[in-house]
């Protein structure tokens, strides 16, 4: 049975490797909407760019300027954006926080790999950064909705 030092190695090299291939990482040339975000008390930056059909999301690109973990959840994030609903979106970032902050359940499928950052409970000031890919897709949907008729 690993002891906590691998699991912290384990969880480590995955968030790391998460971190080098994030997908759709550069913003959308004419999206609906972009969205930037920022996180003040690490500095990270996220920029989402996509488009939302009024049922998911057509196409999304991110631009992401954050730690590990911020650029590990991004990449969460992008593997399984497009196609997601809104709905879907919503759920994974609740799912995300009660994970982070509560210690709450695995996230739902799809997003179920965000699990990996549950060792950054014990990092708050990078908390922000870890929602940052998300809640700016979440405005991003939002802003797209507000300007339909």
């Amino acid at each position: 049975m690993p002891d906590d030092s691998d699991l912290i190695r384990l969880y480590s090299g995955q968030i790391l490797a998460l971190a080098a291939d994030i997908p759709h990482a550069e913003l959308l040339e004419n999206p609906m909407a972009q969205v930037k975000k920022r996180a003040p008390l690490c500095g990270s930056n996220v920029t989402v760019s996509l488009d939302y059909d009024g049922t998911s999301i057509t196409r999304f690109g991110q631009d992401v300027k954050a730690c590990a973990l911020g650029q590990a959840s991004a990449s969460i994030l992008g593997a399984q954006a497009i196609g997601a609903s809104e709905a879907q979106i919503r759920d994974a970032r609740d799912q995300l926080y009660a994970l982070i902050k509560t210690d709450g359940d695995t996230p739902k499928p799809p997003f179920e790999k965000f699990e990996v950052l549950r060792p950054a409970r014990a990092y708050k000031n990078r908390h922000a950064s870890i929602m940052l890919a998300i809640e700016a897709t979440l405005e991003a949907i939002s802003e797209i909705k507000k300007a339909q008729p």
